[in-house]
């Protein structure tokens, strides 16, 4: 089965998934109380000067960084909504959700559209603004360390592990985790 991932006005990423190379998202798995298999493809980005991943199961599509709608009384990091073909979908700054630095959008700054479960069970989309997209990464478990639990950025429940690359570690975060406040709130405001 092929997945494709638009990354809308650039190029267009098709992924070649099926259920035996892809494990289940985390959210998804039957007991979540063993430890997850960690083992598929990761979109990796850029917030700052550090390296993120996430599942490639939960991306609908990249899009170019437009003009978001703000919405009164939303705490810094939601930016608002976009129209996206005739839905309305909000947008977080992941950066200023994971309490990193703020950065100045570039041509690069994009909106990753995720198709994910709300905390009632419901799938909704959400927008992330991330300062760059990187590419698609084949990650097995074993090259996988549990993040330590240091109390900042992300709660060690919101990050799946550490992933070391050529150039640095990677973090990769069980993104339904991280954003699972604004899904729900998302669904009661729009």
């Amino acid at each position: 089965m092929g997945r494709s991932i638009y990354l809308t006005g650039w190029v267009q990423i098709t992924l070649s998934i099926s259920p035996i190379q892809m494990s289940k998202p985390i959210s998804q798995q039957e007991n979540p109380s063993s430890q997850p298999s960690t083992t598929g493809k990761f979109l990796t980005f850029r917030l700052g000067l550090k390296s993120y991943g996430i599942d490639v199961l939960s991306i609908r599509e990249i899009i170019r960084m437009q003009q978001i709608t703000p919405v009164p009384q939303m705490p810094e990091h939601v930016r608002g909504v976009i129209n996206l073909r005739g839905k309305v979908i909000p947008v977080i700054n992941l950066g200023i959700k994971l309490a990193l630095p703020k950065t100045e959008p570039t041509e690069r700054t994009c909106v990753i559209v995720l198709d994910i479960k709300s905390e009632v069970g419901e799938n909704t989309c959400l927008g992330i603004v991330v300062d760059a997209v990187e590419e698609v990464l084949n990650i097995e478990s074993d090259q996988i360390e549990l993040s330590p639990d240091f109390g900042t950025e992300i709660s060690r429940e919101g990050c799946i592990g550490i992933a070391a690359r050529k150039n640095g570690l990677m973090t990769l975060l069980d993104i339904e985790k991280v954003v699972s406040p604004e899904v729900s709130g998302a669904l009661a405001t729009i």
